[in-house]
Order: structure tokens, then C-alpha cells, then sequence
């Protein structure tokens, strides 16, 4: 069996690479790697592959940049090329990015069967481009593999055939298991940025509804001056540009850091006291890592996770109190474990494709 995967952003590095690992230790398979370059400078790709043992891609698109349209219609462009030379039996696309819409349009199109790892997620805000996108894809897919049974509720409401549903857990966990133990040798992050365990709050934000909106952005940054502790932020690329664009000044407790690897991203979230974050994986690893997390986002895909008081939202465009709002978290001692599955995602999604 031959089968073409398609990745472009951080996150689905990290999720492939469980599935890679997989493939390589199970007999009869082959799997062709496609690098669309949605994220394409070194900090955003490159030391994901060296860091975390992912094969080097077998062909890398270089197609990162432009509008939504421009990338989505470059990236099938170039993958239908790959994918009439390769001839995969199925193509295997992640989560909700530009990269995972072109990948399931391109196969479509050529008649080969798709599988939507992380399926069935819904935010029912389409406004969000990631929204379109997941939508899209489910639909067009023959293998939706699920985190959750919200999501197979998803998929079953819209109308998908349920025999095209299976509930195999969430992938991030099995790579939250993996690389925990070998960020404790190799990260060193936390004491390079003499930061105190615990004595920090760690932040995230990049996704365009906050970043393209001054107004939503200066709450964001507004609402991070009311802490009292340090909030250290890795910075993604198109968040740096808004910051200048829109001239927002950072408070004096907040303190920007050139974008992290996995396994220095695994320290900080695991020692911080807090996460302040836009990310839906980063909301997970915050639970399996057994830190509070509060989602600045009006509403969130991972329901189970406010369902279970481990997530809060705070509604950049709204008056919330910062401080109300990480009040309303249960204790951590009070929340609900196996949300996510028991961490085998990748072998049941193998051992489905080659039934």
C-alpha cells in the first residue's frame, strides 16, 4: 500500500510524525511525504523535522505566502503533479489548513481515497477559514478518523455515512507521550530564559481573526497587562507583522521570543502556571500537560474541554475580566482523564487503512 501524505504547518508535523513512525514499523506500506511550504522559514519547519526524526519530505512544494485563494490554488496546482506521477492508493491530509483543503481537493478530483485525520471538529463559526476548510474536507473524504465522539456527532448530524466514521483518539496525545520524556533531556529553554517553574504564563496568538483585527489585537495585548505575571510569547511571523503594522506597544510584563521547537514548546507549556493561547492543539496539550488554559477566541472546536472546565474562553471583542474568567477553571485535580483516547491513534488509523 502506498500513501501520500500532505503536510504543511507545525502542527502537522507533529501529528505526522506518529503516523511516519507507524507506517515505517508496519510491513506493506510505503508512504510518500508532500511539503506544501505553508509554514517555510527555518523556524517554523525545518528544525520540526530535524528535531522531531520526521522523514525529509520527498517533495517540497515551497508554496507558503499570499492570500488564502492564492495558496490554496497554487498548493492543488502543484499537488495534483505529485499525484499523478506517485499514483497513492489513499492521501492523507491533518486538521483544517490551506494544505489539508488542497490535498483533499486534488485527490478528489483524481479519484483517490482520502483520509481526514482529525476529523469531524467544529468551531460552527464560518468566519474562520480553518472552519471551510475542515467542513470541506470531511465531506470529500472516504476516512474521517475522529479525537472524539463530539466529532463523530458532527459528522453523523451533517449527514456523513457513518461507515466512513471511526473514533480513534486523538494523535497529538500519542505525540504529547512520545516527546514528553525526550523534551526533559534535550529542552533547556525554561533556564536559558531564567524563567521560575510555574512563575510564568505562557502565550500564543496567530490566528488571523485576532491578528487582522487592531481592535481585537489591542484587547489581546490590553488584557495581558492586567496580569500580574510575566507572559512569555513565542511569536508567530504574521502576528510580529500586525504587532508593528497596527502599532500596538507590548506592555512591560509581556516579553516576545523568536517561534520555539516542539520540544522547547513541550517545557514551557509543561512548567508554566498558565497558557493564554488562539491554537486548538496547543488547548490540548495544555490538558495533557495538566496546565490551566484560557482560549481568546469566542468559541472553540474542542468543546470537551470546556465541557470539563480545564479550558476557558475569553472573547477578545467583548469586556470579560481577565482575571473572572481564569476563575472560572475547575481544580486540577477535579478533571476528567481519557478525553483524548489512550494514546495508540496512529496503530488504529494503519490498521484501518489496511483493511
Amino acid at each position: 500500500m502506498k500513501l501520500l501524505t500532505v503536510i504543511g504547518a507545525r502542527p502537522q508535523f507533529i501529528k505526522s510524525s506518529m503516523i511516519s513512525k507507524e507506517i515505517a514499523a508496519t510491513h506493506g506500506v510505503e508512504e510518500i511525504l508532500v511539503h506544501t511550504g505553508q509554514h517555510f522559514d527555518k523556524n517554523m519547519s525545518e528544525v520540526f523535522f530535524s528535531e522531531l526524526g520526521i522523514p525529509n519530505p520527498d517533495y517540497n512544494l515551497g508554496i507558503g505566502g499570499g492570500s488564502h485563494g492564492e495558496m490554496t490554488g497554487k498548493q492543488l496546482i502543484g499537488l495534483e503533479k505529485v499525484l499523478l506521477k506517485e499514483r497513492p492508493d489513499c492521501v492523507l491530509v491533518y486538521g483544517d489548513t490551506n494544505s489539508t483543503l488542497a490535498g483533499a481537493l486534488a485527490a478528489t478530483k483524481l479519484h483517490i481515497p482520502i483520509a481526514h485525520i482529525e476529523a469531524g471538529l467544529r468551531s460552527f463559526n464560518r468566519k474562520m477559514p480553518e472552519e471551510t476548510n475542515r467542513v470541506l474536507t470531511d465531506h470529500m473524504s472516504d476516512y474521517l478518523f475522529t479525537p472524539t465522539r463530539t466529532a463523530c456527532s458532527n459528522l453523523i448530524n451533517e449527514g456523513i455515512a457513518a461507515s466512513k466514521v471511526r473514533l480513534v483518539g486523538d494523535i497529538m496525545y500519542d505525540a504529547a507521550l512520545h516527546f514528553m520524556e525526550l523534551s526533559e533531556v534535550k529542552s533547556s529553554v525554561v533556564s536559558k530564559l531564567k524563567l521560575d517553574n510555574q512563575e510564568y504564563i505562557l502565550a500564543t496568538i496567530h490566528r488571523a481573526e485576532n491578528t487582522d483585527s487592531p481592535e481585537r489585537l489591542r484587547n489581546i495585548f490590553r488584557a495581558f497587562s492586567r496580569s500580574k505575571h510575566q507572559i512569555i510569547m513565542p511569536v508567530h511571523p504574521r502576528t510580529g507583522s500586525k504587532l508593528k503594522e497596527h502599532h500596538i506597544l507590548l506592555p512591560k510584563n509581556v516579553t516576545l521570543i523568536d517561534p520555539v521547537g516542539y520540544l522547547d514548546m513541550i517545557q514551557l507549556e509543561k512548567n508554566a502556571s498558565y497558557i493564554f493561547t488562539d491554537s486548538g492543539g496547543i488547548q490540548k496539550e495544555a490538558y495533557f500537560y495538566n496546565v490551566p488554559c484560557i482560549t481568546f477566541r469566542a468559541e472553540t472546536e474542542w468543546t470537551e474541554l470546556l465541557d470539563s472546565g480545564v479550558n476557558v474562553l475569553y472573547d477578545p471583542s467583548s469586556d470579560q475580566c481577565l482575571t473572572d474568567t481564569m476563575a472560572q477553571h475547575k481544580p486540577i485535580s477535579e478533571w476528567v482523564s481519557g478525553i483524548y483516547g489512550t494514546g495508540n491513534t496512529a496503530k488504529q488509523i494503519i490498521t484501518e487503512l489496511m483493511l
